[in-house]
């Protein structure tokens, strides 16, 4: 049975992960952070079904000596670095915190499989904001870098040492140039989870309103179950590597507003409202991401469509609110 240690286990990527692995007969583990409060631990894992399948181990990713305990005990075949502080606008807030756990805190995986499992397979989440205003129409792996946020600069630093352990140490590390991959499981905090959260308010009579900052920004967004199947096929190739994963479309925040509202049969014009606080200090303007290397190398595609996509986000935070109305 093959094992992967997966940081990261109970965000978005890593539930949806554990789920791909568990399915393939992999032995998951799961990096926990004993900090975190105990009524939300593995809340995605538990929407999954998937909470009593997966070991989890407490560590953190700033203590390089947990990290190393961790992967000398279990030997993992696979491990997947998915942990991450991974709000954008957040990380102009916290941006030492940000460096610390998205930047240094890749590094310690690194150094960690290097001193205690030197032939094991590292999947470093690489992230599409790392391109920032490069101001190209699509960005592919040879695309340069122009980080707008503390939380790309971070990601730079994360994806440059893992290609740079994979040069020096023979590490197999594979970097995933992840453009932004969405589902119900998303938190709140990011744009596509609150506009489907604010449909299903809006839908129920619960607001009357949805308030939003720049709606003309453009993502290249695909959902996450498809993008954790990427990082899968990536570390079974022979050779380690760096990929763009995306679906090649982009779409703006408000055409993003206007599909999820028709999902429930309301017109965004009526409710969606600009709030300029909501901004960013430095806005990335517009990302579409060429996944012909992905394609070719790792015969993958995405399988779900954005329209696809927004109808299971909205269904989904429609059910959440319903259950909720039911139980008061």
């Amino acid at each position: 049975m093959p094992q992967a240690l997966i940081t990261g286990v109970t965000g978005q990527d890593g539930a949806y992960l554990a789920q791909f692995l568990l399915a393939r007969g992999y032995r998951v583990l799961g990096l926990l952070r004993r900090s975190a409060s105990s009524d939300v631990i593995g809340e995605r894992l538990r929407w999954l079904g998937i909470i009593d399948q997966v070991a989890l181990l407490d560590g953190d990713m700033s203590d390089l000596g947990s990290l190393i305990r961790i992967i000398d005990k279990h030997g993992p075949d696979e491990i997947y670095n998915l942990a991450a502080q991974s709000f954008v606008a957040s990380s102009w807030q916290q941006p030492l915190l940000t460096a610390q756990v998205t930047g240094l805190g890749a590094l310690n995986v690194l150094e960690a499989v290097r001193i205690a499992a030197p032939r094991a397979r590292i999947y470093q989440a690489s992230s599409s904001e790392m391109f920032g205003k490069i101001g190209t129409a699509e960005q592919n792996e040879t695309t340069p870098f122009y980080p707008r946020s503390p939380y790309a600069a971070a990601k730079l630093f994360a994806h440059w040492m893992a290609v740079n352990y994979r040069e020096s140490f023979g590490l197999h590390a594979s970097s995933g140039l992840l453009f932004n991959h969405e589902s119900p499981l998303r938190g709140i905090e990011f744009v596509t989870r609150k506009i489907t959260d604010g449909v299903a308010r809006i839908k129920l009579g619960l607001s009357r309103e949805l308030r939003l900052g720049n709606l003309e920004a453009k993502r290249d967004w695909g959902h996450a179950r498809d993008y954790v199947r990427a990082m899968w096929l990536m570390l079974q190739q022979e050779h380690p590597g760096d990929y763009v994963v995306a679906t090649g479309r982009s779409t703006s925040v408000c055409e993003f507003c206007q599909i999820a509202f028709a999902h429930a049969g309301l017109d965004h014009r009526e409710f969606v409202r600009v709030d300029p606080l909501l901004f960013r200090p430095a806005e990335v303007d517009a990302l579409r991401g060429d996944a012909t290397k992905a394609r070719q190398a790792l015969g993958w595609a995405p399988e779900v469509s954005l329209e696809a996509l927004a109808a299971e986000m909205v269904e989904a935070d429609l059910a959440r609110h319903r259950a909720r109305l039911k139980a008061d």
